[in-house]
């Protein structure tokens, strides 16, 4: 909570945040419950809202920009680091799904550029075709800097697959 105060930006306090979450050094319950105890912190309503992102499975800050997008442009929440077994039998975690509609998400970091990242990543993204769902890649830059274009692409998937929203997009 100190470290979200002291950041320079809201982008590095929900880094804090969400790094303090991925290496399993505090538990988002554990964030949120010392939110609710001081009512005057820095950034309050931010870090509850992250450790909420955490909370729901959002493991690294791109996971948390694309829940928040997803909840910005009034898309249905997806399934975060959904488990599955690839062909050889590994347990592999994807970072969005929506069962239902049988659609994927990966968001990228700079690593996943890496040669060996990148063919691993395409092993995957070919495995979850096989398998007869549907997978959208987008990138960390995209999600942050280009949300209405990632947003477009998602709903004209989603509806591609069958959902239909309740209300009209902004």
């Amino acid at each position: 909570m100190d470290a979200a105060g002291w950041a320079r930006t809201d982008d590095e306090a929900r880094s804090v945040i969400a790094a303090g979450c991925q290496q399993r050094l505090v538990l988002p319950g554990e964030i949120i419950k010392v939110v609710e105890e001081l009512p005057r912190a820095r950034r309050r309503a931010l870090v509850r809202e992250t450790a909420r992102d955490a909370e729901g499975g959002a493991e690294a800050l791109s996971e948390i920009d694309f829940v928040r997008l997803c909840r910005r442009y009034q898309l249905p929440r997806p399934d975060l680091q959904e488990r599955r077994r690839d062909a050889s039998g590994r347990v592999r975690y994807l970072d969005a799904y929506w069962r239902r509609w049988r659609l994927h998400v990966e968001v990228d970091g700079a690593h996943h550029m890496q040669v060996r990242h990148w063919e691993a990543d395409m092993r995957r993204q070919n495995d979850v075709w096989l398998d007869g769902d549907r997978l959208l890649r987008f990138s960390a830059h995209q999600i942050r800097h280009h949300p209405a274009e990632v947003a477009t692409q998602l709903h004209r998937a989603l509806t591609t697959a069958g959902w239909r929203p309740t209300t009209h997009r902004s």
